[in-house]
């Protein structure tokens, strides 16, 4: 004679199969009856018995509970006395409960992203010289040998004009901008060209300050390469560092 098995589903908690009994009743959770998912609780924790498995106390406290509310239930209501309904702390646990339990489940599936993928670990890249302490020397330089390249002199000292009236300077800021509008077509530009369309020695003071202040800031950077210095574009993420 073949022999027939029986599997009694586990739950994790007495909330685990009360939900499981709503569902399967297909009841309302807002107006569970009492009586009748009290006797399917109450033949659940019977049959465990009978299977000789060991019935949690928070199992058998959860049926005291809803002995509890169905004796509740079953005092008169008077319409003039407001009163409670004893189902309402019940609903509010399975309710949070369920919550948990369906972030649990989506927690789960999001920890199994990722589980077969290997990934190469990143490699140590050399990076050029980018430091402000050395931007100042390398400016300097490339800007004498471009007017030294182009039979210019460099400005003299500010002491040489005392007591000389002057053109007024040209702003830094209007450099900036100068600078900052041509970054917006390309992200390299030829220092060599910029400084040579310079028409006074204050517009290449203030070409100085200018590309000397966005170099500060980590804006741009100065390279130099076969053809002479250029200025190039910042990544995004390294404007922060």
């Amino acid at each position: 004679m073949k022999t027939v098995n029986f599997h009694l589903p586990v739950f994790d908690g007495p909330l685990d199969l009360l939900l499981h009994l709503i569902a399967k009743n297909k009841i309302n959770i807002y107006d569970i009856p009492i009586s009748e998912i009290l006797e399917q609780y109450v033949e659940y924790i019977n049959r465990m018995r009978e299977f000789d498995m060991e019935v949690a106390a928070e199992f058998v406290a959860m049926a005291a509970q809803l002995m509890v509310i169905k004796s509740k239930m079953l005092l008169p209501v008077y319409e003039d006395e407001a009163q409670d309904d004893p189902r309402a702390e019940l609903v509010e646990a399975l309710l949070e409960y369920q919550r948990f339990k369906e972030m649990g489940g989506y927690l789960g599936t999001r920890a199994e992203l990722g589980r077969d993928l290997f990934v190469k670990q990143p490699e140590m890249l050399e990076k050029k010289q980018k430091d402000y302490r050395y931007a100042a020397e390398v400016l300097v330089s490339a800007i004498r040998g471009i007017l030294e390249r182009s039979e210019r002199r460099m400005p003299p000292p500010a002491s040489a004009f005392s007591g000389i009236v002057g053109k007024e300077p040209v702003p830094v800021g209007q450099k900036i901008e100068m600078l900052v509008h041509l970054f917006t077509r390309q992200r390299v530009i030829s220092l060599d060209a910029i400084v040579l369309d310079c028409r006074s020695r204050s517009e290449v003071v203030a070409l100085f300050l200018a590309v000397l202040e966005l170099s500060k800031v980590h804006k741009i950077f100065i390279d130099e390469g076969d053809s002479g210095y250029s200025l190039t574009l910042a990544e995004e993420k390294e404007w922060s560092s």
